[in-house]
């Protein structure tokens, strides 16, 4: 598997594979679906997109971005979709991984994940396993696509050790 930017082409696998997840509301804070118009200018718009690639397929992507601006610029902010089919298989501990070293690159100095679901068990466990530490919850902070409120957990890791080469 190799993760690289992101290309025009790629947009179709993209879709699928964020959408998924959108449609699902169960971990995307998004309501509605991206189409190809507004789905090229989304990814275009992040400091960096970034696609998991195998065998000629893709199994999942990242975006990347600021978190907020000016004195808090440092702190960035990232989204990982894994297509179901491709679940199971780490693709979103390499996403997370390769996110963080790019973020590191870019000059960033902390990454924070703002609305972590609760439930999401897999992504927090990944989470704490490559070191991201939980700030806390915020109770009710995400509503379901079934309307109901569950809570939300944010994580954030400094990106000092993805500098120095030790991840």
């Amino acid at each position: 598997m190799i993760v690289r930017p992101y290309r025009a082409a790629d947009l179709p696998q993209m879709l699928e594979i964020w959408n998924e997840i959108v449609e699902a509301g169960d971990a995307f804070p998004q309501e509605e679906p991206l189409d190809a118009e507004s789905g090229a200018a989304f990814f275009a718009a992040q400091t960096l997109t970034a696609v998991a690639e195998e065998h000629g397929a893709l199994c999942g992507l990242y975006i990347l971005h600021p978190n907020n601006i000016g004195r808090c610029g440092h702190i960035c902010n990232a989204s990982y979709a894994v297509k179901s089919s491709c679940r199971g298989r780490h693709t979103g501990e390499v996403l997370v991984t390769d996110c963080m070293k790019r973020a590191a690159e870019a000059g960033f100095r902390v990454l924070q994940f703002n609305a972590v679901v609760e439930s999401n068990l897999p992504a927090r466990r990944l989470y704490e396993k490559l070191g991201f530490r939980q700030l806390g919850v915020i109770e009710g902070g995400f509503r379901m696509k079934s309307g109901e409120y569950v809570n939300i957990c944010p994580y954030y890791i400094p990106l000092a050790q993805a500098r120095d080469g030790r991840l």
